[in-house]
C-alpha cells in the first residue's frame, strides 16, 4: 500500500460480533470455530491450520469490509482496499477450506444487501471461491462473477454454473485453462465481465482481490502480470464510483508479487497510472481462447444479473 505512492487511510478493522456473522455462516459452525480455537486449534482441513489468536483474527477479517462501507458511506472519497487474513472466498456456511474460516467479502455483501443495496462481486483469484458462489446461489440481488484456472482447487466453477432459482443468472464463471494470460483475462473483462456488471447495474462492486494468477505464483499456473490486475482494477472503476469499490485481498504466495500487484490495483482504482513497465511477454494457448469462445457463446440470448 506505501509503496503505490497515493494518498492512505489506515483504519483499523472492528472485530465483527459473531452474531453478525449468522447472516451467511451456520450458527453451530460459527460456535464450533471459537470453541476449537479456544481448544488450542489444530487443523480444521489440510490447508487450513489455526491457532488460538485465530479466533479473533477471523472476527478482525470478517469485520474489516462492514468497517470500510461504514467509512466510505461516512464520506471517504474512497476506494477501500482490504488487507486481511486469513481470506475468505472458499468459506462455506458451515465448513473451513483453503485457509477461509468466515466468508469476508459475504459477509459484507450481505449486509449491503439488507440494507436494500444491489452487489456485485468480482473474483479473480486464481481459485473458484466456491463458498461466495453457494452463499449468493439463489439470490437476484447479488451477482457473482468469477474467472479462474480450471480445473484446478476446488474442483468447482463450471461455465454452466449460473444460479439457481431466483439467482438464475446472477452468477457467471469463466474458467480458463492453465498457462492463461492477461491477454484473454482482459478480453473476458472487456467483452463479458464488464458488460454483465453494466446490466445488473450494481450499487457497489466488491472484489475478491487475489494474486495467485500472477506468473510467478508458486501454486498455480496463470500468467498475469502486475500491469494485468491494473487494467482489470480500472475497467471496474468505469462501473461504479471509487467510492462504492472494496477490494478483499484473498489469496497470493508470492510476496514481491502481492507487492506489485496490490500497488499497481490501488493506483488503478484511485485513477492513477500504474508503474510503467515492458508489456507482458505471455500469450494465452489456444484452448484459452476457445473456452472464452464457449463462455460468450453460451451467455446469446441469456443476459446475465437479471434472473
Amino acid at each position: 500500500m506505501a509503496a503505490a505512492g497515493v494518498d492512505v487511510e489506515t483504519v483499523e478493522a472492528e472485530p465483527l460480533d459473531p452474531t453478525d456473522l449468522f447472516v451467511v455462516h451456520d450458527s453451530g459452525y460459527v460456535h464450533a470455530i471459537r470453541r476449537f480455537c479456544a481448544s488450542g486449534g489444530g487443523n480444521l482441513d489440510p490447508d487450513t491450520p489455526v491457532s488460538p489468536g485465530s479466533w479473533l483474527a477471523a472476527l478482525a477479517a470478517a469485520g474489516a469490509g462492514p468497517t470500510a462501507v461504514a467509512r466510505l458511506a461516512d464520506g471517504f472519497d474512497g476506494p477501500a482496499f482490504i488487507s486481511v487474513r486469513p481470506p475468505g472466498h472458499h468459506a462455506l456456511a458451515n465448513r473451513a477450506m483453503g485457509f477461509c474460516l468466515f466468508n469476508n467479502v459475504a459477509v459484507t455483501a450481505a449486509r449491503l444487501r439488507d440494507q436494500g443495496s444491489r452487489v456485485a462481486i468480482v473474483d479473480w483469484d486464481v481459485h473458484h471461491g466456491n463458498g461466495t458462489q453457494a452463499m449468493f446461489l439463489t439470490d437476484a440481488t447479488v451477482l457473482y462473477a468469477s474467472i479462474h484456472q480450471f480445473p484446478f482447487y476446488p474442483y468447482g466453477g463450471g461455465a454452466g454454473e449460473i444460479g439457481q432459482g431466483e439467482g438464475r443468472g446472477t452468477t457467471l464463471n469463466i474458467p480458463l485453462p492453465a498457462l492463461t494470460a492477461g491477454d484473454v483475462y482482459l478480453t473476458a473483462f472487456r467483452e463479458v465481465v464488464v458488460p454483465s456488471l453494466r446490466v445488473f447495474a450494481p450499487d457497489w462492486v466488491l472484489i475478491s482481490s487475489g494474486f495467485d494468477a500472477h506468473a510467478h505464483d508458486p501454486l498455480a499456473e496463470m500468467r498475469l502480470t502486475e500491469a494485468d490486475y491494473a487494467v482489470m482494477a480500472r475497467l471496474i472503476t468505469g462501473v461504479v464510483p471509487p467510492n462504492r469499490i472494496l477490494a478483499f485481498l484473498e489469496g497470493g504466495y508470492h510476496l514481491p508479487a502481492i507487492r506489485d500487484s496490490v500497488t499497481a490495483v490501488v493506483r488503478s482504482l484511485v485513477g492513477e497510472e500504474a508503474a510503467s513497465g515492458p508489456p507482458s511477454p505471455f500469450q494465452s494457448p489456444p484452448e484459452s481462447h476457445r473456452v472464452l469462445d464457449e463462455v460468450r457463446r453460451s451467455l446469446e440470448g441469456r443476459v446475465v444479473g437479471v434472473g
